[in-house]
């Protein structure tokens, strides 16, 4: 149930940051599949971080299956969600540290996903670094607004042991 919930909020969430054009500086839809590791733990950060995209591209647009975003994000997203899970859940890791090194290694994987895939597709390569340094800076708000937000949210509504 809290993954259905989780994925809902990754399609509902981008579309009021969308709507005034913050969606790819927020990361909005990031958020839920953080949260979903993190309170269901790493099979629903899975299942939400592949889920969101793919339905929320359908849906609503974004993000968009050409160029092929939405694949991208449907296995960039995952990495968080599987990641986040393991760093809290496992190593016990304090949240804001979790999120940190899961944002980290799912923008590495978005890399390696444009620097390999995309010219299989046709479309220019891009370095994969570009997540992590051009790609990161576009970012920063809401790279930061993940590692304060889902710390604060996981802080304050304590998920079960």
């Amino acid at each position: 149930m809290l993954t259905g919930l989780f994925t809902a909020m990754g399609i509902v969430l981008p579309m009021g940051f969308h709507a005034v054009g913050m969606g790819r500086t927020f990361l909005p839809m990031h958020i839920p599949v953080l949260l979903a590791g993190i309170y269901v733990g790493w099979r629903s950060g899975l299942a939400v971080g592949v889920a969101t995209p793919a339905l929320s591209g359908l849906l609503t647009g974004m993000p968009p299956f050409v160029p092929p975003t939405a694949f991208a994000m449907m296995v960039e997203l995952p990495v968080y969600g599987v990641l986040v899970a393991l760093f809290y859940r496992r190593m016990r890791l304090h949240p804001a540290w979790a999120v940190t090194l899961a944002a980290l290694a799912g923008r590495v994987v978005y890399g390696l996903i444009g620097y390999s895939v995309f010219p299989l597709m046709g479309l220019p390569g891009v370095s994969p670094l570009y997540p992590v340094t051009a790609g990161l800076a576009a970012s920063i708000p809401g790279v930061l607004l993940q590692i304060v937000l889902v710390p604060v949210i996981v802080i304050r509504l304590k998920p079960a042991e």
